[in-house]
């Protein structure tokens, strides 16, 4: 008995000694995960180039405060937009999903929502990340830009509505900053409406002269009413394609605060300011925690909407103007994070929705952003530029400052990895594409958990990133290979399909 209970004492000894040993591999990373959950604050920009970023290797456009984030946290440089439009980015990210798995892919051409009032979104039956943090007590909130729909069968019903979606607070625009916004800008929708009426005009006009000739010549038998409505139409289609302009902005340029609308149209110059004291005040209500909030920046999309303080500032022009003013707003809201207390308890992460526009151009002005060494850019599938995004997370006393890590991760896997660490439960009726980041960020994995990363193009499956794991390629920073589908099949391939062309990136 007295042997059985000195071998009982060793035993606990032993464990005791054990556990307090693998506690201080990570003595800040499990102290602070043990911890209260912290708050989340995403910030993603519209429409930025990976190469437009100074930490990624940008030495022209000054992005001081995003490289801040980068020198105090973590940076991904393998960082994948799961689309590269904005609304299946967008819906990928908030959901975890392949845009694909939502039906948030578009048809006939047409890649991203092109109008508020259209009835299709984000389906209600989807899981955001927000959902399940407010369910499990998180304040959430988005700033900024939507683009994932807002009414179904009504214009009151807000099926696709960020508060129907698991924000409790929502500003911003529920559509997009386009071109129509700014009078004078290029807009291709209104271009191309505008051409449509005229050519209507036209007809009209035409068939009203022929027939008032055919009556007059009495070649033409019959009423005048023909003749009336004609002209009526031609009338018209003229005198809507001369207010087109006025119409989209009062339909697709306006703020809203939750349900109301605020700004109809949105007085631009004045959005930025707004949009700032909107996340300090969020923010300030909700410091006691935690918080979700989501700032999605109307910068750096065209029509480039920057203040009189930023102008002329960047040797690149309007677009190195507004970048440089996106980080500046970048640095307002981590100052007031560190103004309220917040920043050790506050989880940061910085994206880009998808690469940068390069067919953003007018003249010899370039308005679109740099994708860096990678070729291609938003709206082109397959191509590294359109997808390859920053991926910078910052959070003090826990995350490693500094580090880099070469592994392949996905827009996707953020859905996975808040929702986690604020105590939810990723969703187990439905399949999620995103993988858990934590591991990986603090390093207590080695390898990203993606195989397999497949990018679409709307429905069509135009390349597949493969990750051989377990192997000695893994000795390599860069054993990522694209296999490109795009070029010789009509429609997507099956996934077992022999790669066109394989392109190692290094």
């Amino acid at each position: 008995m007295l042997h059985l209970e000195h071998s009982c004492l060793f035993f606990r000894s032993w464990l005791a000694l054990t556990v307090s040993v693998l506690l201080d591999l990570k003595p800040s990373a499990c102290r602070s995960l043990s911890g209260s959950r912290p708050n989340i604050l995403l910030l993603m920009a519209d429409d930025l180039g990976i190469g437009d970023v100074g930490c990624y290797g940008n030495d022209t456009i000054r992005t001081p405060n995003v490289d801040r984030l980068a020198a105090d946290g973590v940076m991904l440089t393998q960082h994948i937009a799961a689309a590269s439009v904005c609304t299946p980015s967008r819906a990928a990210f908030l959901t975890g999903r392949y845009p694909l798995r939502s039906g948030m892919v578009s048809s006939n051409g047409y890649r991203v929502l092109q109008w508020t009032g259209v009835s299709g979104g984000l389906p209600p039956n989807e899981t955001t990340f927000a959902k399940i943090l407010k369910d499990k007590g998180y304040a959430t909130g988005l700033i900024g830009k939507w683009h994932l729909g807002l009414n179904c069968e009504s214009s009151d019903d807000y099926c696709h509505h960020p508060l129907s979606h698991g924000f409790d607070h929502f500003y911003g625009m529920p559509f997009s900053m386009m071109g129509d916004c700014e009078p004078g800008e290029v807009s291709e929708k209104r271009a191309g409406l505008e051409h449509k009426l005229n050519v209507c005009s036209h007809v009209m006009a035409l068939a009203a002269f022929t027939l008032t000739a055919g009556k007059l010549t009495r070649l033409v038998a019959g009423s005048w009413t023909l003749v009336i409505c004609s002209a009526i139409v031609a009338l018209l289609c003229l005198t809507t394609s001369y207010f087109m302009g006025a119409l989209i902005v009062h339909a697709d340029c306006f703020l809203m605060r939750n349900h109301a609308i605020t700004e109809q149209p949105m007085s631009l110059q004045r959005t930025t300011a707004l949009m700032l004291k909107e996340v300090s005040s969020f923010v300030k209500r909700n410091k006691q925690g935690p918080f979700l909030l989501f700032v999605s920046f109307l910068h750096v999309h065209t029509p480039l909407i920057t203040t009189e303080n930023f102008r002329g500032r960047s040797p690149h022009g309007l677009y190195g103007d507004n970048t440089e003013e996106m980080d500046w707003m970048v640095g307002q809201i981590l100052d007031t994070l560190d103004t309220e207390g917040l920043t050790n308890s506050t989880l940061v992460y910085f994206t880009s929705d998808h690469g940068g526009s390069l067919e953003a151009q007018f003249g010899n002005h370039q308005y679109g952003g740099w994708n860096g060494i990678y070729k291609g850019g938003k709206g082109m599938g397959g191509w590294e530029g359109g997808i390859r995004v920053p991926g910078i997370l910052r959070w003090p006393g826990v995350l490693p400052a500094g580090r880099l890590i070469h592994e392949p991760t996905s827009l996707m896997d953020v859905f996975p990895t808040v929702v986690q660490l604020g105590g939810g439960q990723v969703p187990h009726d439905r399949v999620i594409d995103g993988r858990d980041l934590l591991p990986l960020l603090l390093g207590t994995a080695q390898h990203s958990e993606h195989e397999f990363l497949m990018h679409y193009c709307e429905s069509f499956l135009h390349a597949a990133r493969w990750h051989q794991r377990n192997s000695i390629r893994h000795s390599w920073q860069s054993s990522h290979f694209w296999c490109l589908f795009t070029a010789l099949w009509p429609e997507s391939p099956p996934y077992d399909s022999v790669c066109l062309l394989s392109v190692l990136i290094c």
